[in-house]
């Protein structure tokens, strides 16, 4: 009997066993999945690396979920995936040495992982040579623009086509200069906003470098989306220090679009007498030791509305050394005014023969004894009432500069919805102090609808040989000017 109640244990014993196997068959899964990493890569510092996971597969086509990760990078290295959820991420290699990865792919199933190691090194860059004598093209060597395609060790004169591609970075050894000379020396650096053309130093500081002269005049010679940084070091021309400075002994030409100028000892742009700015548009000037451009009156007239020179220069104008618009009966010369306010700076003195117009918004403002001489042609400043032309001394303050004059004996000689003011440190013609002269032989001027202020003599000096508008005590406002707002010999 004992013995027929074992065998009946045992044999139910095996039963259970039987089924608890059958039941932990059913609800272990069978792994069907295999991760596919892709293959072992060798790039450059710099690039931007591809990865692949798209190999993977689940052999019963079930779908399932990605995930990256970093394993190992190089010292210093602070890549990161642009995704580590999807199939084919990317990332910069951006030191030299290994990146190990590790892909994990799962669904409900299970999971499956491999690892891929990505081998970055680095390309050195080429050496320019110091006289380009012969057609070159630089190539964008390396994807990183924090790393040089090409070194400058010496000074680089140009004197054939130089042509620069997007994504150049050139840097230049302390105190050197490229230079594009006349008579051959043309420079076409075109590149684009994703790929900007950068003219470095070799160490990223503040007038490392001397900087870029133009000389030549062929009007191919062409900037866009460059960036020009860390020059100044010397002198380009005088005593200017500048990141780039055009010429004008063989009236140098450039045209110059979308480029940034940063962190230059000096200015940023210096153009000479008698250039040639063909073209000029949405211009940057950032952070440079003196104003972002230096020029003369004659290229102001091309110089766009949407160009930026307020951004931590030193001066945040537009630098107008003394010069002087020559006369042109058939074209007016006209100034406009900028989107972000820059004011142009008279240093000295402007004197113009030219047909000179001021749009609304315009403000000059002029150094201590500075002046303005309209000498023939005439002087057209018409402004609104919301957005009125402003003509005042570098320091808005009383007397501060010399004033205005116009021997001018033109009807189109307007001042209108304008202000005036801090003229008259120093008598501007026949012991007179004033704002505003209107001097000679059948000179003429009308002057509505603005404010004449804070003058060291009187608002407006009228000599007798002089005609103005007859009611311009009455539709002008004039303010806490030192003697009488009006004399009228």
């Amino acid at each position: 009997m004992l013995k027929s109640r074992n065998i009946l244990w045992a044999a139910l014993s095996f039963a259970l066993l039987l089924g608890s196997c059958k039941e932990d068959e059913e609800v272990t899964p069978s792994n069907t999945l295999t991760a596919k990493a892709g293959a072992d890569q060798n790039v450059h510092v710099g690039d931007i690396v591809a990865l692949d996971g798209s190999g993977s597969t689940d052999s019963e086509n079930k779908p399932f979920e990605f995930r990256w990760d970093f394993v190992k990078k190089p010292a210093g290295s602070t890549a990161n995936l642009s995704s580590v959820v999807a199939a084919k991420p990317t990332f910069t290699a951006d030191q030299p040495g290994e990146y190990e990865l590790e892909l994990t792919i799962t669904n409900a199933i299970g999971q499956s992982k491999d690892k891929v190691v990505i081998t970055a090194t680095v390309i050195e860059p080429i050496v320019l040579e110091t006289n380009i004598k012969a057609k070159t093209t630089l190539a964008d060597r390396i994807a990183n623009p924090a790393i040089p395609d090409y070194i400058v060790n010496a000074n680089v004169s140009v004197n054939a086509e130089l042509e620069i591609k997007p994504g150049v970075v050139i840097a230049f050894a302390r105190d050197t200069r490229l230079e594009i000379n006349d008579n051959g020396g043309i420079l076409i650096a075109k590149g684009d906003s994703v790929k900007p053309i950068r003219l470095i130093g070799k160490e990223t500081n503040k007038g490392f470098w001397a900087g870029v002269i133009f000389r030549s005049s062929s009007s191919a010679n062409t900037l866009e989306y460059v960036q020009v940084l860390h020059a100044g070091s010397k002198p380009l021309y005088a005593t200017t220090r500048a990141g780039m400075a055009v010429l004008g002994s063989n009236r140098a030409e450039v045209n110059i679009k979308n480029c940034l100028f940063e962190q230059n000892a000096g200015y940023g742009l210096y153009l000479d007498q008698a250039v040639i700015l063909g073209s000029f548009a949405k211009n940057n000037f950032k952070d440079n030791t003196e104003a972002g451009i230096l020029m003369g009156a004659e290229n102001v007239k091309s110089l766009d509305t949407d160009s930026k020179f307020t951004n931590g220069n030193g001066r945040n104008v537009v630098e107008l050394y003394a010069s002087s618009l020559p006369k042109n009966t058939t074209t007016e010369v006209v100034w406009k005014g900028f989107k972000d306010k820059t004011p142009y700076r008279i240093l000295e003195n402007v004197t113009s023969d030219a047909n000179w117009k001021l749009l609304p918004g315009v403000t000059i403002e002029v150094g201590r004894a500075g002046h303005i001489t309209i000498d023939d042609g005439y002087f057209n400043a018409i402004g609104t009432e919301t957005n009125k032309i402003i003509i005042r001394g570098a320091e808005n303050t009383a007397a501060y500069w010399k004033g205005m004059i116009c021997f001018s004996t033109s009807d189109q000689n307007i001042i209108e919805n304008a202000e005036v003011s801090g003229g008259g440190n120093i008598p501007i013609v026949s012991g007179k102090k004033a704002n505003i002269a209107v001097y000679g032989g059948q000179s003429r001027m009308t002057i509505r609808k603005s404010v004449i202020s804070n003058s060291g003599g009187y608002g407006i000096f009228v000599n007798y040989q002089a005609t103005v508008n007859a009611d311009i005590e009455t539709v002008n406002t004039f303010k806490d000017n030192a003697q009488a707002k009006l004399l009228k010999e």
